[in-house]
Parts: C-alpha cells; structure tokens; sequence
C-alpha cells in the first residue's frame, strides 16, 4: 500500500507546514484548527456550501474537450473552466467555505490578501453576500496593474489597502494582513487565498478547493468511461487550484502531476518567483516551506509578469510534493506564458489569466501518446490581463 501524501495530524506534509505564528495569534489559530474539521463536515455546513457551489457560484465547472488543442499536442486535452465560476476563478470555492466558517465561529470582520486582485475580489462578493465588513490588502504594485480588480472590490464595498513596503506585491500584502490580525485577534477571520499560511489553512484551503477534483473524476468518467487521467496540469504559486485539481488523485500513481511555476525572466535571472526551483528551507508566513531567501534567511524579492504568482513561498503541500518526486514541476518564464496564452485564445476562443498560461505553457514541453487524457485547470479569465497582454505581445 502506497504511504499517503495528505497532511498528517501535526499539520505537516513530510518536513513542510506547522504553525509558526506571534504568540498573540496562538489562541485564534488554535480555535480554527480544534474546530475547522467538525464545522466543515458538519451536515449543515455542507449542505450551505453546496447550495451556493451550485446556485451562486455556477458549479460544476465544464470540463471541455479542447479539440484543436488536443490536435496540436498530440493528446487528449481537457480543460477545468474554473475561469468560467462566479468571478472569474477557483478563488471563490475557497472564500465561501471561509466565510460560512466565519460565521460558524462567530467572526465580526474579514481581511484578506491579493495579488493578482481575484482573490480579493472572491473575498469581498462573499463579504457583500453575508452583509460582513471587510479590508483587503493588496500590494501598491499589484493594485496599479490589477486596476480593474481594485474597482470590483471597491463597488463590492470592500476597502482596499494599497500596501507600500518590499516589492509592493503579494509577499507585502500578507504581511500587513498579518499585522492587521495581529492587532485584532479577537473578531477578526482571516481568509487566506492559497494553500500557504499556518496550519490549519493548508489544508483547509485545499479541502475547500477539492471540489475542483472531485468533479474531474465524475466528468472523466461521463467523456472517457474512467475517473482519472494520465495528466493533471496545474499553475502553482501559493498552490490552491493546484491543491484542488489534484486533492483526490495525491495517492493515485496512475495519475501523474506536472506543475507550472513562475520563472519570470529565467531561474538564473534573479528576477524570478520559481521558489521550488530557487527556493530553500525556511519559514514565511507562519509554515515551513521552500522560500526564496539569502543565506541568512532573508526574504528575497520574487518577479513574476503573473501578480498571482509573484510570490517568494510556495504551499507545503506543493513543496513536498515536489521534494518526494509525486509531482512534477516546471518553470515557466514570462515569454512562454504569454505565448501560451495567445495560442489558447486563438485556437479555442478562450482568453485565460496569466497565472493559467503558465499551465498551458508546459504542453510543449510535454511527451504525450495520442491517447493519453490530460486534464489542465484553466484558473481564472484573462480580463483583468488584458493590459498586460495587449502592452506585451506588440
């Protein structure tokens, strides 16, 4: 029998994870992993959940058969539409699983953070569906090339919290939220957007996103007469549609898992967010995991074209994966994703986000057989890179 790789009852997968948190956080952080189990498979809870997956988010995600794409890569290419979701990506499955949990243990106020701004704007459409006040924090950086995404918050009635520290991105935007919890320990939920964090958010988030998996198996079955393809693809930053394409095939060896990271202008450029190819041991952000760092542990400033990937941790479950060989992953760099892209819009009329290009951008680097299924989870929609895209691509 084949050792599991979900995460163990101290919270860590292998070496990476824990809980390394100010100690002013311990009770709040302690609450949430004594509780988050027993709420989120309570029937209730379940049954909410679901309820709004399906009415208010539109799930299940199509998972579409891309022909022409499948032509040119010799495969059997499908693609999970999570941009096709309520808001436009995978974050939404999360932010309402958290939400519902908010309020089961009597939270008055969310925050959050964002990059590329979907995360965010998943946060504050719950925010406004559940009448909770809210503040998101969102590198000055990111809310300068992600400008639309700050006005959906905004007309959500969300407060956006440009963040000028570092490298004003992702990194600084979860540091202040951090600050902000620290300072409001009490009232305040913290919904995290990615599998990063101090347990028990790894593996909560991943959970919550694990209806993403969970309809694979169904769909697959329904188009190819199996529950599992050769293939799951995935972009991986912090990790969560990565977490929750491939949460319930982790023990299935027929499945193998191929992971694309942000590799900015080279892994060797020193303007890169490819922390699992450039990253070592450490600690950021309350989990032990493969960080981008000096030799004496100072945070490193990641680069990525993809604000959602600009991030210099990676989830620990991404870290082991990759550190145990389960997964596979590539470094993609900014010129690969946008051309990925643009393949994708003009060969099946869908405009995908720039974190999704950098999974699409792996295909040519892939050796299928005609015959092999591949499943590639297209993360969230292009619109809010359009600017990017159009300023680029000239």
């Amino acid at each position: 029998m084949i050792a599991s790789h979900n995460i163990n009852t101290n919270g860590f997968y292998g070496e990476f994870g824990g809980a390394y948190i100010p100690e002013i956080l311990y009770k709040t952080v302690e609450d949430l992993k004594n509780q988050y189990l027993d709420i989120i498979e309570s029937e209730s809870f379940q049954r909410e959940y679901h309820q709004l997956l399906r009415d208010y988010v539109g799930r299940p995600s199509p998972l579409y058969f891309a022909r022409r794409m499948s032509e040119r890569y010799c495969c059997r290419l499908y693609l999970k539409r999570e941009d096709l979701n309520h808001t436009g990506a995978h974050k939404i499955n999360n932010a309402i699983g958290q939400i519902l949990l908010a309020q089961r243990m009597g939270k008055k106020r969310i925050i959050a953070e964002t990059g590329a701004g979907q995360h965010g704007v998943a946060t504050a459409t719950v925010c406004a569906l559940m009448n909770m006040p809210c503040r998101v924090y969102m590198g000055a950086t990111d809310v300068a090339r992600q400008h639309v995404n700050v006005e959906r918050m905004k007309m959500l009635g969300a407060e956006v919290f440009p963040v000028e520290s570092g490298n004003k991105t992702l990194k600084d935007a979860t540091n202040e939220a951090i600050r902000d919890w620290c300072c409001h320990p009490a009232d305040t939920f913290y919904i995290i957007g990615s599998t990063v964090g101090p347990h028990p958010y790894p593996d909560m988030v991943a959970r919550l996103q694990s209806v993403i998996s969970k309809e694979i198996k169904l769909q697959l079955m329904e188009h190819e007469g199996r529950d599992y393809p050769d293939y799951l693809m995935a972009c991986v930053g912090g990790g969560s549609n990565a977490a929750g394409t491939i949460y319930h095939y982790l023990d299935d060896e027929r499945v193998s898992i191929v992971l694309g990271e942000a590799g900015g202008h080279g892994i060797d450029s020193g303007e890169t967010a490819a922390t699992i190819h450039c990253g070592t041991l450490g600690i950021i952000h309350g989990a032990r995991t493969l960080v981008m760092q000096t030799e004496d542990g100072q945070i490193t400033e990641p680069y990525s074209i993809s604000a959602g990937l600009d991030y210099p941790g990676i989830g620990p479950l991404h870290a082991y994966l990759a550190r145990c060989g389960r997964a596979t992953v590539m470094a993609i760099n900014d010129d690969e994703a946008l051309a990925a892209a643009y393949e994708l819009t003009r060969l099946e009329g869908i405009i995908p986000a720039l974190e999704s290009a950098h999974a699409l951008a792996m295909l040519p680097k892939m050796q299928f057989r005609p015959e092999d299924v591949v499943v590639l989870t297209v993360s969230g929609r292009g619109d809010k890179d359009l600017g990017t895209y159009l300023r680029e691509m000239k």
